[in-house]
């Protein structure tokens, strides 16, 4: 495989200071010539207006390497919402997140449910820009006791539940679009914070 370039698309839950790449300083490798990153922007502007020419990151696979100054491994793009599986997790999941001074957001949902499926990956992206500051659990009604639900007092799904000292803080009930539910978990998240 010689040059590819593969453009990552910029995620509506990063900072608007992490739009804009710091393009002086980074070059990449084309057939062995040297190209500033700002050359390729404003050609690739003039093709194509790809998030209006507002790029996070190129990731070049080729024999000469990647992109220089970029690291991403350290910062996911997405994290798997973990399963709880039985009241026991659940009560061990709290506990633990008290004595880390940490948050808890749960998803409850069920396999059958539209919205919930829609909504899971745009959670695992919100997952990612709090981690490690908040964990994000989810449950699937179906294959939990009845009485689980209940003592969390879920009634609709999807709901998303943010969990602080062993008591559940907020929750946000997620009938509506995907984007909105997850700017509503955000606000609950940065809410939380203030006293």
């Amino acid at each position: 495989m010689s040059n590819v370039i593969r453009l990552l698309p910029i995620s509506p839950l990063q900072s608007p200071k992490s739009l804009y790449l710091p393009s002086h300083r980074l070059a990449f490798s084309t057939s062995g010539s040297s190209t500033f990153l700002s050359d390729f922007c404003d050609r690739l502007k003039g093709k194509n207006d790809v998030n209006g020419g507002r790029m996070k990151a190129f990731t070049t696979i080729s024999q000469q390497g990647s992109i220089r100054g970029l690291d991403y491994s350290s910062s996911p793009v997405s994290i798997d919402l973990k399963p709880i599986l039985n009241e026991t997790q659940l009560d061990r999941v709290i506990a633990q997140a008290q004595q880390l001074d940490e948050s808890v957001v749960i998803l409850w949902m069920a396999n059958w449910c539209r919205k919930c499926i829609y909504l899971k990956p745009k959670l695992e992206k919100l997952a990612a820009y709090y981690h490690p500051r908040v964990r994000f659990y989810c449950i699937d009604v179906n294959n939990v006791p009845y009485k689980l639900v209940v003592r969390a007092g879920v009634t609709k799904m999807p709901t998303i539940q943010l969990w602080k000292d062993s008591k559940k803080q907020a929750e946000v009930i997620g009938g509506h679009k995907a984007y909105l539910v997850v700017n509503e978990v955000r606000e609950m998240i940065e809410n939380e914070d203030e006293p």
